[in-house]
């Protein structure tokens, strides 16, 4: 499920949150709620395009969920209360340990063990998990094209991020690219997951982040060429 590079480095290429869908079992939970899916709430509008233009122009197989994020967070722990959303929090402890075996699970088992193989193949991993911010949040305008978010404590993704941020600039000078922003990288996700299972020298995890307002526009054709370009350079 990676591709290789000379240096030794493979690239693993995910994308958390990239549909809205509900299981039928569950759409009865969601009645009026079609407002709520269809916004940043329910998905990452653009995330999926993205990943799959960059999994195209890189060669790389591309790993996916596309259940809503109101169902389950694919993106968080289970023992994260913010996993479970309005529709589904208040729901008997038996029906979310099915909704996680059956919707959660599958994706975070098949993400850990291509880690896993190329690690024992005596890879290094450098996995970018495909994400896209609102443009706007609680009336904040963000502002940034691109985000990069990594742990800092962790020297070989600071450097890889640095790396990859200096290398966008030099392609696209008008992209607005910013680390660690509009979220922290070391926060409850599914590459903070992974970095407890795997030492820095197996694995760098990288979040990146695109603005909704960049993906609707027609820029973001370009926007997959450069990401995967200077990607494959690091």
């Amino acid at each position: 499920m990676t591709t290789p590079s000379r240096s030794g480095v493979r690239l693993l290429l995910t994308c958390e949150h990239g549909g809205n869908r509900i299981p039928h079992e569950y759409r009865s939970l969601f009645r009026g709620a079609g407002a709520a899916l269809a916004s940043h709430r329910g998905w990452d509008p653009g995330a999926l395009p993205l990943a799959r233009s960059m999994s195209r122009r890189l060669g790389l197989p591309l790993m996916t969920v596309t259940w809503s994020r109101l169902l389950v967070e694919s993106n968080r722990s289970p023992t994260n209360r913010r996993i479970w959303s309005a529709w589904t929090a208040s729901l008997p402890k038996r029906d979310k340990a099915r909704i996680l075996e059956r919707y959660w699970w599958p994706h975070r088992r098949r993400v850990e063990s291509a880690v896993r193989t190329a690690v024992k193949d005596g890879a290094r991993v450098l996995h970018v998990a495909v994400h896209s911010f609102t443009p706007v949040l609680d009336g904040e305008t963000r502002n940034a094209d691109v985000g990069l978010l990594y742990d800092s404590a962790r020297r070989a993704e600071r450097s890889a991020c640095l790396r990859w941020a200096a290398l966008l600039r030099e392609r696209d000078p008008g992209l607005r690219v910013r680390r660690n922003y509009p979220y922290r990288g070391a926060a409850d996700g599914l590459s903070t997951w992974l970095r407890r299972r795997f030492p820095p020298k197996a694995y760098l995890g990288v979040e990146l982040e695109a603005n909704q307002a960049y993906l609707a526009s027609p820029r973001r054709t370009e926007l997959a060429r450069v990401l995967a370009d200077t990607v494959a350079e690091i």
